[in-house]
This record gives C-alpha cells, sequence and structure tokens, in this order.
C-alpha cells in the first residue's frame, strides 16, 4: 500500500487552517502531520517533520508566506520542501514573489475542494501546479519586473524541438496544446518538458516559464 502525501497546512487564520486540514485528512492519500499559523513556525515545522508538500498562505505574521517558502525552497536550499501557495489574491505581486521564491503552484483559497486536493497532489508528485492561463496573465503582468540572470544561458545544450517546446510552455500553453500545435502526442511533449528541466537545471514548469523570459528566449 503506497504511504500517504504528508501535507503540513500553514495559515494564520484558524477557522481556514483547520477547514484545509480537515479536508486533507478526509482523503484517503493525504495525511496532515502538522498545522501552524506564521511563517517562522511553518519552517520550523517543515525542516523538523519534513512533509511532502507544504500548503503556505503568503500573508502571516512572523514571518510571511513568501520568506517562509524562500527558507523552505529557495535557491540554494540543500534539500528543499514542495510549497503549495493558497492566497486570497489572484496574481497579485505576492504570489509572483512566493513563485520567485521556489513555490511549485498555487490556488486560490476559494478554489473548489476538489481542485485543492489535486493541486496538492500533483504537487506531490513533483509537477507544478501554474494553469496555463494563469501562466499568461503571469508573465504577461510581470515580465517586464525579471531582471536578467548573472550569466547567459547555454540554450545551445537544447535541440531546435526542445527550443520551440520551452517557447510554447513559456506562452502559456499546456501539453496537449502543445501537443495539438507541434502535430505530437502528449507524452510525446511530457518527455520533451523533462529533458528542458533537466538540461537547463530547472525544477519544473514555473521556473522555466521565468528561465525563458530572464533569459529573453521570449518576451
Amino acid at each position: 500500500m503506497t504511504a500517504p502525501v504528508r501535507v503540513l497546512v500553514c495559515d494564520d487564520q484558524p477557522l481556514i487552517r483547520t477547514g484545509f486540514a480537515t479536508i486533507v485528512d478526509a482523503q484517503p492519500d493525504l495525511e496532515v502531520v502538522g498545522a501552524c499559523g506564521d511563517g517562522r513556525t511553518a519552517v520550523d515545522l517543515a525542516r523538523r517533520l519534513r512533509p511532502d508538500v507544504v500548503v503556505m498562505d503568503v500573508r502571516m505574521p512572523v514571518l510571511d508566506g513568501i520568506e517562509a517558502t524562500r527558507a523552505l525552497a529557495g535557491a540554494g536550499v540543500p534539500d528543499p520542501v514542495k510549497v503549495l501557495v493558497v492566497t486570497t489574491f489572484n496574481l497579485d505581486e505576492y504570489v509572483y514573489e512566493a513563485l520567485r521564491a521556489g513555490a511549485s503552484g498555487f490556488l486560490l483559497k476559494d478554489a473548489p475542494v476538489a481542485q485543492l486536493v489535486d493541486g496538492i497532489r500533483t504537487v506531490a508528485s513533483g509537477a507544478a501546479l501554474l494553469a496555463p492561463e494563469v501562466t499568461r496573465q503571469l508573465v504577461g503582468r510581470y515580465a517586464s519586473r525579471i531582471s536578467p540572470p548573472d550569466r547567459p544561458a547555454d540554450h545551445a545544450v537544447l535541440s531546435p524541438r526542445e527550443l520551440e517546446v520551452l517557447r510554447l510552455v513559456a506562452g502559456g500553453l499546456s501539453n496537449a496544446e502543445i501537443a495539438a500545435h507541434l502535430v505530437l502526442s502528449q507524452e510525446t511533449v511530457k518527455t520533451y518538458v523533462s529533458r528542458i528541466l533537466t538540461k537547463l537545471d530547472l525544477r519544473d514548469r514555473v521556473q522555466a516559464v521565468v528561465h525563458a523570459y530572464r533569459t529573453g528566449l521570449v518576451g
């Protein structure tokens, strides 16, 4: 029997925190291993309990969700924890900064229950939770703020087809949309995306989008 996905719930509002925990614990394949109401405690608990996924609010006392995410999943963290950001605000700057801090995705707090639990499963599996339409809005709103990298990216490691797929990913297309556009199977597109992430040393689709804009591949 497969072990359940272990989840840490972090939200400063007790009612929401309890609600999330109740929803998660009701799933046979998910298990709440802890809950807290501030970012500092979230970091401490995550480091101690090593959950598979941290469900993280953005605005919290002591240490906000962005800094907590950076401490758990940011650049240079030796053993990063997967973070799913939940927020009341759709695509506000806090969410953008949380993604740059290392979050694997985000959801709105008013998302349906099924979307929350599926989101946790998605992030736990190692995939990024960032809907294509959200990607389009996100990069459209914030692309001008993404600073260039310290050194130019070596896109020579990518084949022409992989570069094409990366551009489409950055444009907010889903694997199904990319497959239709390039007349490929979705499994083939998934393989291309996996190769791109490996070759460019990127963790997930979110990082691939930001990378494409920062390096001028799209923009």
